[in-house]
């Protein structure tokens, strides 16, 4: 199988070469040339364990990786996971389930993809004899995740860049107090955007990522949307046969990437029912699927930081399917909604709706959620919990530990949740690398502390 990318100026990837490149040098996003089928295969993962259909599904999209190797590397990336199940499927009323996805090292859901993405590039750096730089830019959970993937591995060096004071207080522990020697945590001022723009800055200088041997580890990599279909299909073999087909997964959302994976597996031919995207104040995502407009605003800090995003990435790669393929027309697109412009696109069926959710009332939910089935959610999680379908069941994707914001949640509730991973680093000492927003910085920093 060959990855292709959605903006058509650059020749067709392995998964290997994708995974380790990221980015395309044409800017555009990688996707399989073809999807696969999975609808055949259902019925016999049913009885496998979380790392072995992580294994199974992931054989389709990379045959150069042997079976048995994806099985090891699976049963690794998936054993510092807290729950036997790994992901827990949880009835919290008669239409209501959550999956919850917080049970790796860092508490969020981003530990599914980033764990098994730290042994790809583990497995890359072995088999080239050459070094790997890893970039990303986070509005939280991301770049702890990435970081507890990568840190200590030899051969890798990794950077995070991350808007400094717009992380949760813990979130930004988790990055800046590892103690590992190839971590770098870098706080730059300004929003997620301005660092996820100076990421991709970065990556479109083609010598700088030649000399530094750059790869990018943020949702833009296929790799991270991959593992994530995963989940979805390990949900939907979970629930009762009776609920399958008209199954709604309930994403909360910011970079698209997480229900994209949903929607893929869909048209792997996953027979569920429909998708809500579930967006905080920050409703770009929102706004399109209400209005057919995209144009990006600005960015108002909320109770959900991981949100606080106005330019999706991984929206990309809907467009590329959204029309037609044509990838002329999703670069002409990507150009005029970079520059800020509105964009109408054609209204189409779909299988995806949404919903928006203030500061206000998020703190509402926690409590109410409590209140009535005496659950726990976190901030994020909290999004979904509106507009509930009332003709079909419903799986909440719970993306973070409450216990990662504290905060809101013991105000909600009046309990604090306490987690022992993150008790232990409130008396570390933060080791950060603050520089500048700008490409220029980012490249002098990584230049010297990769030679």
């Amino acid at each position: 199988m060959l990855y292709i990318s959605t903006r058509g100026q650059t020749r067709p990837h392995t998964f290997s070469e994708a995974v380790e490149v990221g980015l395309a040098k044409d800017g555009g996003l990688f996707l399989p040339e073809k999807l696969p089928s999975i609808a055949g295969k259902l019925e016999g993962w049913a009885a496998l364990s979380y790392p072995q259909l992580a294994a199974e599904f992931l054989t389709l999209f990379a045959p150069e990786i042997p079976n048995q190797e994806w099985h090891s590397l699976t049963a690794q990336a998936y054993s510092r996971f807290d729950s036997p199940e790994v992901a827990p499927l949880k009835k919290i009323n008669d239409k209501t389930y959550v999956l919850e996805l917080w049970h790796g090292p860092t508490l969020a859901f981003k530990d599914f993809a980033l764990q098994l993405l730290g042994l790809l590039y583990k497995r890359q750096v072995k088999l080239k004899g050459k070094k790997l730089a890893v970039l990303g830019a986070t509005s939280g959970d991301t770049g702890s995740a990435a970081i507890h993937g990568c840190m200590g591995q030899e051969g890798i060096e990794i950077f995070i860049l991350y808007p400094d004071g717009r992380v949760a207080p813990l979130q930004e522990r988790q990055m800046a107090c590892t103690g590992a020697a190839n971590v770098h945590a870098i706080p730059v001022p300004g929003t997620f955007d301005d660092a996820q723009r100076v990421v991709k800055e970065c990556f479109g200088d083609h010598e700088f990522v030649g000399e530094v041997n750059l790869s990018a580890v943020n949702s833009i990599n296929i790799a991270r949307v991959l593992a994530q279909c995963v989940y979805y299909v390990w949900a939907w073999l979970k629930l009762p046969e009776e609920a399958r087909a008209t199954v709604e997964f309930v994403v909360p959302t910011g970079n698209f990437g997480n229900v994209m994976a949903g929607w893929l597996c869909q048209q792997m031919g996953l027979p569920c029912g429909s998708f809500r995207v579930a967006t905080n104040q920050n409703d770009i995502l929102h706004r399109f699927f209400t209005t057919g407009d995209y144009q990006q605003g600005d960015v108002k800090p909320s109770h959900a930081p991981s949100m606080d995003i106005q330019a999706a990435s991984n929206f990309e790669r809907y467009l590329y399917y959204m029309l037609g393929g044509d990838q002329n027309r999703v670069r002409e697109t990507m150009v005029r909604m970079k520059s800020g412009a509105r964009v109408t696109l054609p209204r189409t069926q779909s299988s995806f709706r949404s919903t928006r959710m203030d500061d206000e009332t998020i703190a509402q939910v926690i409590a109410q959620v409590w209140k009535d089935w005496h659950y726990v959610i976190d901030p994020h999680t909290a999004c979904a919990f509106t507009g509930m379908a009332q003709d079909r069941v419903s799986v909440v994707l719970s993306t973070a530990s409450p216990a990662k914001f504290p905060e809101v949640v013991q105000a909600a509730t009046g309990s604090e949740p306490t987690h022992p991973s993150l008790e232990a680093l409130k008396s570390k000492p933060l080791q950060t690398y603050p520089l500048e927003a700008t490409a220029e910085a980012v490249k002098a920093f990584l230049r010297a502390k990769v030679r």
